[in-house]
């Protein structure tokens, strides 16, 4: 720290509680300060405040900020924004780290000590466990103990508002992770701050614990039920706390009905998928992806014939979670068949986090072959709930045939229900908010949310591909693939999920088009900034998307050389058709 150059920061401490300016944090200070809670500080211009629960006399202290971050991110002498710094800079604040004239004595007394802290390797400054906001016991007294109804009171009220502040604005820079934001409580806050609902056990069978709202559930499992083409008396399913509970029991299913099955999913499928394979010590392989991010149905093929003596479990996505590619359902279901696995001998689970609730509304000819439906030889489905229809807690919803329930449901005494899920208590809220998302928005709802969200994928596609950045959109997506900005900054500020040289932006109902033109505008800015020169080379990105999508000088060069050359007799394969298999989603932009 001693090379740096030391930025002060002038934190003035306050027992005004509700000063529209002050900081309410507790003494001892955590160092380094929590960024969500004083970013706002920063915004408005003004210096820091701290407030103290005991009410100690004003105190104005030293922090060293690092020199380069500091004037990397915007922050200026005594914590004030520089003029023309924008808002996406403001996340990246450096390390606080030494006192500066505070002496050692007087630092013990006020707590203004750093912590230790051990950093992730793989998510270097990214660290949680440095930068909490702690949790201060009142003084054991009776004076202290009598004014915890006032400013103790006032205090955490200023923290939560300041919170709420916070992430109110993350919100509006949202566009890298598929959780839709526009969703509206409306009256449902009258029964969602006031109870303790609690579905614990099996959503069909009411317990003895009666603040639950299984009539809810079943309602949403019954709307899902017809919408899988499933039968009342043919479907068990429950609401889950989020997409990847899903995934973990429908595997767990899988290996129940087939004790010795081998688990296999394709390289591009969701983290939990393999997660669930660990957990279960279940023997898995991962299938190749073609590089739109679909399940290589003839590799698919090739690893089926060499493990013929165990039967299959296979996880079918819909919708993957870096290209949100659909794989071909039908594929699979004829490559197990002609492998030699008669349905007896395989189970398949559809991971339908996103776009399972979106295919349904898809009014594309080729959606026909990657449809979910029970009455095709499936078992179970999982989707997201927070995602697409958008929820304000993590949920989802598992379904599978009644048949299958059987081998892994069990009577507990103690719940005056059956247990046949992955977790006891369950959020009884969540069916609340899907039940009233869905009976509002109803069938016709969602199919205009999901035209309206194809639509604007396609605006972002074509706009990144006249501007000459390489990108990728499966035409039964709405998640656009392109190459990965440079800047850290302008990633964390639009919470981009990046994968090597790929990130995403995924577009669901809160993503409106002005967003998307937002996000565009400041993208090429970004890029040209990184430029010093400000000639751009967009980087290779044909290992990851194809050549075709690609548009770094060579591919570009290679294309243009290609649109010369007459074609051959046959004519090259289609882009976005696998040789090997013969697959029909076709990649937009692609006749």
């Amino acid at each position: 720290m001693a090379a740096m150059e030391a930025k002060r920061v002038r934190c003035a401490v306050t027992r005004n509680a509700v000063d529209e300016e002050a900081l309410p944090l507790p003494l001892p200070l955590p160092l380094p300060l929590p960024r969500e809670l004083y970013v706002e500080d920063l915004r408005k211009d003004v210096p820091f405040s701290f407030l103290t629960a005991n009410g100690s006399s004003p105190l104005t202290v030293d922090l060293v900020i690092s020199g380069d971050r500091s004037g990397e991110n915007g922050i200026g002498a005594g914590g004030r924004r520089r003029e023309g710094q924008g808002e996406a800079e403001l996340g990246e604040l450096g390390e606080l780290g030494e006192l500066g004239e505070l002496g050692e004595a007087e630092a013990e007394a006020t707590g203004l000590k750093q912590r230790n802290c051990v950093k992730a390797e793989d998510n270097s400054g990214r660290c949680i466990r440095c930068r909490s906001l702690p949790i201060t016991e009142p003084e054991a007294n009776s004076e202290e103990e009598e004014d915890f109804g006032g400013e103790r009171e006032a205090y955490l009220a200023a923290v939560l508002a300041r919170f709420r502040h916070t992430l109110a604005e993350r919100s509006r820079y949202h566009l890298g992770y598929p959780f839709n934001l526009d969703f509206d409580s409306g009256p449902l806050s009258q029964l969602l701050h006031c109870f303790s609902i609690n579905n614990l056990g099996d959503p069909f069978i009411e317990s003895n614990y009666g603040v639950h709202s299984r009539l809810f559930e079943v309602g949403v499992l019954d709307w899902f039920a017809r919408l899988w083409d499933l039968e009342k008396e043919e479907y068990w399913g429950y609401v889950t706390n989020s997409g990847t509970e899903g995934n973990l029991h429908g595997v767990l299913l899988g290996r129940e009905v087939l004790p010795d099955g081998i688990l296999y999913a394709s390289t591009d499928s969701h983290y939990s998928v393999f997660k669930a394979a660990r957990m279960y010590r279940m023997e898995y392989v991962k299938v190749s992806a073609l590089t739109s991010g679909e399940m290589d149905c003839a590799d698919l093929a090739c690893k089926l014939s060499e493990r013929k003596d165990k039967p299959a479990i296979v996880v079918v996505n819909v919708g993957t979670t870096m290209k949100g590619a659909v794989d071909d359902l039908d594929s699979v279901i004829a490559t197990l068949k002609r492998g030699g696995f008669p349905r007896e001998r395989f189970y398949i689970h559809c991971d339908g986090a996103l776009f399972g609730l979106m295919m349904p509304f898809v009014k594309k000819a080729a959606a026909a072959r990657f449809k979910v439906t029970f009455k095709k030889p499936i078992d179970s489905v999982s989707v997201s709930g927070h995602k697409f229809a958008g929820c304000p807690m993590p949920c989802g919803v598992q379904m599978t045939r009644i048949c299958h329930i059987e081998r892994l449901a069990r009577s507990v005494e103690y719940l005056a229900s059956r247990d046949a899920t992955i977790m006891g208590s369950r959020n009884g809220h969540a069916p609340i908010y899907l039940w009233y998302t869905l009976s509002r928005k109803g069938y016709r709802g969602l199919e205009r949310e999901v035209a309206a969200c194809l639509t604007n994928a396609r605006f972002l596609y074509r706009r990144l591909r006249e501007e000459k950045v390489g990108a990728m959109l499966n035409s039964l997506s709405s998640t656009v693939v392109f190459e990965r900005p440079r800047e850290e900054a302008f990633v964390r500020k639009w919470q981009l999920a990046c994968q090597g040289k790929i990130a995403h932006v995924v577009v669901v109902p809160s993503v409106t088009m002005n967003k998307l033109e937002a996000f565009f505008r400041e993208l090429l800015a970004s890029r040209k900034k990184f430029f010093g020169d400000g000639v751009v080379v967009p980087p290779c990105i044909a290992e990851d998307l194809g050549a075709a999508h690609c548009e770094c000088p060579d591919c570009r060069a290679s294309r243009e050389g290609a649109e010369t050359q007459p074609a051959g007799p046959a004519g090259p394969a289609p882009l976005g058709k696998s040789h090997k298999t013969g697959l029909s989603q076709w990649p937009c932009g692609t006749p």
